[in-house]
């Protein structure tokens, strides 16, 4: 075990929470293959201590196939860095806790981090609900916290240490219904949503978005997280007259099972979704059952020159594509690294305020322009699913408020 905690912490990354686990040698591929070193030379001497940045994401429960991709895309950047001088002169840590894939899970994950005062800054979930339930302690421990849930609320309720990596859905609710509405000419919706804060937040937004184009909602069926059966919400659905199903939906297991039981009972209406219907999970669990839908994607490999290398090289070292689980987290960490350097600093205050005055940096997501509150990015991609493949249909920004 003392082996194998070696080698995991030569790697840039010690993995807590779960298992410790040998990463060396794959960071040496990541290295070789995205900066163009030789994984076979001996590293170099550091005069300094890494900086280490704390990560919480499902290593098991639920979630744990979209949490091993969020991993992936932070040891990629962070080997990026790395590679190129690290911060400061000093190499960059990832240090993994496992979430769990439950809100007691994540905060237990967040405040391990938090106790090893070498931890400068977090990543924390993509979750809204794992996010709310962290935040008391990310305004206590008040250091840099990057995350990647959706619901609006959670850059505006005070929490000066809370920045978002991907877009808030106030941009998703407007893309969805202008392309449903405005280029699909359907005006009368089915909303499924779950009923944690990502989803309600997500129907209120919709609705809104969808009565001020002239549209009506007519049924909006909410579900728990993790429920078995959809039957009665398809049925809802079916005979509600609807011609077009919005939806925003948390866990990529909800939403394959939902596919499956739309189609199986006969419903082939538009569907037009939140990111959760364009996760490389949910294309694996659903297979056919999402062949025609739509849905508005953060990250996408043809949005832009960014997005596409990042997709090449992931592809290349991961044999699969990258989604926004994956692209989140690796933009989290260049933007860390940049405001570090900016800011001179490791110390919380000037590194805020270096995030916050990020303007026009090119992550793998979009630009970022940082505004006020922390959101750094405020337009999503829309994306058709063809026969599996996403296809990349159109970009939608606004201007940061």
């Amino acid at each position: 075990m003392a082996a194998m905690q070696d080698e995991a912490r030569a790697g840039g990354v010690r993995v807590r929470g779960a298992r410790w686990r040998p990463l060396a040698g794959r960071f040496a591929a990541i290295v070789a293959l995205l900066a163009g070193v030789n994984a076979a030379a001996p590293a170099r001497a550091d005069d300094a201590a890494p900086i280490e940045i704390g990560m919480v994401t499902p290593l098991t429960g639920a979630a744990a196939e979209s949490g091993r991709y969020a991993e992936w895309g932070a040891e990629m950047a962070v080997a990026e860095v790395n590679a190129a001088g690290g911060v400061l002169g000093r190499p960059l840590k990832l240090v993994i806790e496992d979430d769990q894939t439950t809100n007691p899970g994540v905060v237990s994950a967040f405040n391990r981090l938090a106790n090893d005062s070498a931890i400068v800054a977090f990543l924390g979930s993509i979750r809204s609900t794992q996010v709310h339930a962290m935040d008391p302690d990310v305004r206590r421990v008040a250091k840099p916290v990057f995350f990647g849930g959706t619901d609006p609320n959670l850059t505006h309720a005070g929490d000066p240490w809370l920045f978002r990596c991907r877009p808030n859905d106030t941009y998703s609710a407007k893309v969805i219904a202008s392309f449903g509405v405005q280029t699909l000419n359907l005006k009368k919706w089915a909303l499924v949503t779950s009923t944690d804060a990502f989803g309600s937040s997500g129907a209120r937004l919709l609705t809104a978005e969808l009565q001020a184009l002239g549209a009506s909602v007519v049924t909006a069926q909410g579900y728990a997280n993790q429920t078995p059966d959809f039957t009665p919400v398809v049925l809802a659905v079916k005979g509600s007259g609807a011609e077009v199903i919005g939806s925003y939906f948390t866990f990529e297991q909800d939403l394959a099972i939902f596919a499956r039981q739309l189609r199986q009972l006969g419903v082939r209406s538009p569907w037009v979704g939140s990111p959760s219907i364009t996760d490389t999970a949910a294309l694996h669990l659903a297979g056919p059952a999402l062949y025609g839908t739509y849905g508005v994607a953060d990250f996408n490999a043809d949005s832009s020159p960014e997005a596409k290398a990042y997709a090449e090289a992931y592809q290349k070292l991961h044999k699969a594509p990258a989604d926004q689980f994956s692209a989140w987290t690796y933009d989290a960490i260049k933007i860390a690294a940049r405001a570090m350097t900016t800011a001179k600093s490791t110390d919380p205050a000037a590194f805020r305020t270096a995030i916050l005055a990020i303007r026009g940096y090119k992550g793998t997501e979009g630009t970022y322009d940082f505004d006020a509150n922390g959101d750094g990015l405020h337009g999503y991609n829309v994306v058709q699913n063809k026969s599996g493949k996403l296809v990349f249909v159109k970009r939608v920004d606004f201007p940061a408020p």
